[in-house]
């Protein structure tokens, strides 16, 4: 994040500075020269001071010793659920080769958090230890609103990727905001759950890893308004980014849980046995659309189903089981008020960098093949396949017309068309839609403009988003929503919230048992058979599923036997109860 800007006080270290202390040894001439060093940054702080009230100190530091699953660890207690923190990796997919991301980041203890449901708006302040409760209209407006007069200070120094400031998902349900009258929230299926519509943590300290110099950058942001001087800042600043090494630097370094890898990972996981919806009610839901679609209503759209599986397996050794299994652009572990939520998203919901918005739908799918040659023949036939290619081309208007919403006229261009991405368990069609953000307008503009995307409701949207609330049983949360962070230079890169999986953190049972939510949906047009619409979302569902199977095994824990009957879901929410609120069988 070129324009986030960082003052490096101290050249690259090898040891943290308490074990150099101890140091008796230390010679003169370089006891100095960190004096020097110190100095100068000190005088390049308040020179920073009078050009914005934002300014990053920052640490390099060897990563040879650490990795971002530990650093996570080293900064989160292993038994505190309940802490906003965030670990976020990558994997880059480039002509059919896998790549480990070049960034890491990880952060906890953000400096405020805002939690909405529905028009309800928490603020909690931790550094000012305050929280406070109001409606308000549109909450997606809030956190821009806080940060509208932050002025960050552009001074080269730290990776331009995201390096501090808002983290958190906004759930599918946050289209209501800006579309009040035509999607209101009165008309949202039963909200079992009563999991916050949104929730962002502040993070003003974040540890980013550099994958191909082997360098992390510990960074800690300071607010020059909080400090009566900017001495008084610097030293304080200087304080606490030291207090951030420390935590994952400390010589008491948490023990990971040993795990073997005895599963095929290319394979797809046993099916899911329990669903909110059964066979009849999915397949009624297919018909229901069709005769929509068929009555020039919409053109296609997206149902989806929630499944359920209990699980001894840990949170975060599943996403760590994720990591190997799917591994996709969006790693994402979250830890929000509420839940815990494990990704490995494909797809970008709305990215923005330095003025430049841009989507990038995913649609039409095969499974991968055993062999290159395979892999060949499937994508040749995904590239013939009428009814995807056509599906595909739909959600790329859907996605001109997002980004043309906030982008400058005659800027929209569709940059990549129709090419296949090759992943773990499957290939899909993807294409890259790109515009110039208009003069006046934020990244949080774009991201109102693009929620939720066509590819997980339909065409036209809002009609198709109008029938899901008829259609489906429950309120979607997280799932289909966006996952991501806004940088405080404005920049913004969220991930489409698919194979996301949903730990509501009320539902770890006496046993320290979790409810995982696997939700998965299936396009739907005119001519779609409800049997290969309902086994589609299974399938994918069972692909997410094959990370728990794999932490079950890699991490040994006492095994829970599953109900294969009928089960009524956990209390979790609103005492009004309906059909839908029982889990029903899938069928093998």
């Amino acid at each position: 994040m070129a324009a986030c800007g960082a003052f490096e006080f101290q050249a690259i270290v090898d040891l943290p500075r308490r074990r150099i202390h101890r140091q008796r040894q230390l010679t003169k001439w370089r006891s100095g020269s960190a004096v020097r060093a110190s100095s100068q940054a000190q005088a390049q702080f308040h020179e920073a001071c009078k050009r914005g009230n934002l300014v990053p100190l920052f640490q390099r530091i060897f990563s040879d010793h650490l990795t971002p699953v530990l650093a996570y660890r080293c900064l989160v207690k292993e038994d505190d659920r309940e802490a906003p923190s965030f670990l976020f990796e990558s994997v880059e997919h480039t002509n059919g080769v896998s790549n480990v991301g070049r960034y890491s980041m990880v952060g906890a203890q953000p400096a405020m958090e805002i939690v909405a449901k529905e028009n309800m708006l928490t603020i909690i302040s931790h550094e000012d230890g305050y929280e406070n409760e109001r409606i308000v209209d549109d909450p997606m407006k809030e956190p821009e609103e806080i940060t509208s007069d932050w002025s960050p200070v552009p001074v080269d120094g730290l990776p331009n990727v995201f390096c501090g400031g808002w983290v958190g998902y906004f759930s599918y349900d946050t289209v209501r905001y800006s579309e009040k009258k035509k999607i209101p929230f009165a008309s949202a299926p039963l909200d079992d759950r009563g999991l916050p519509d949104m929730h962002l943590g502040l993070y003003k300290d974040v540890i980013v890893f550099d994958h191909v110099t082997k360098i992390a950058y510990a960074v800690h942001w300071v607010d020059i308004r909080r400090y009566e001087d900017p001495n008084t800042a610097f030293q304080d600043g200087k304080k606490r980014l030291q207090e951030l090494i420390d935590r994952v630097q400390n010589t008491e370094v948490p023990r990971l849980s040993h795990g073997n890898v005895n599963l095929s990972v290319g394979h797809y996981g046993n099916r899911v046995n329990k669903s909110n919806m059964s066979l009849d009610q999915f397949k009624g839901a297919v018909l229901a659309a069709k005769e929509h679609i068929l009555a020039g209503d919409i053109f296609q759209i997206v149902l989806s189903q929630r499944f359920e599986r209990r699980t001894a397996a840990d949170p975060f050794e599943v996403y760590r089981a994720l990591r190997i299994v799917n591994p996709s652009p969006y790693m994402i572990y979250l830890q929000a008020r509420g839940s815990i939520l494990v990704a490995s998203s494909p797809e970008i919901l709305t990215r923005i960098k330095h003025g430049k918005v841009i989507n990038r739908p995913l649609a039409g799918t095969r499974r991968r093949g055993v062999s290159d040659e395979e892999d060949k023949k499937l994508e040749e036939s995904l590239l013939k396949d009428e009814k995807e290619c056509a599906e595909h081309v739909m959600l790329v208007d859907l996605g001109r017309n997002d980004v043309g919403k906030v982008s400058k006229a005659g800027s929209v261009q569709v940059e990549k068309f129709m090419e296949v991405e090759r992943y773990s368990h499957v290939m899909h069609i993807s294409s890259t839609v790109t515009g110039e953000l208009q003069e006046g307008l934020s990244s949080w503009d774009a991201l109102r403009a693009a929620l939720p995307v066509g590819t997980v409701s339909g065409a036209p949207k809002v009609r198709a988003m109008q029938l899901i609330d008829e259609l489906e049983l429950t309120r979607r949360g997280p799932y289909s929503g966006g996952i991501g962070s806004i940088s405080f230079n404005g920049d913004m890169d969220v991930a489409l919230a698919l194979r996301t999986m949903v730990f509501p953190t009320r539902s770890q049972d006496k046993n320290g048992s979790w409810l995982a939510h696997l939700q998965a949906g299936a396009g739907v047009v005119a001519d779609s058979i409800p049997d290969e619409e309902y086994n589609e979302t299974v399938n994918k569902a069972a692909g997410l599923g094959r990370a728990i199977d794999l932490a079950e095994t890699a991490f040994p824990a006492e095994k829970l036997m599953e109900d294969n009957v009928l089960e009524k879901k956990s209390n979790l929410g609103s005492e009004s109860r309906k059909p839908s609120d029982y889990f029903w069988k899938v069928p093998s």
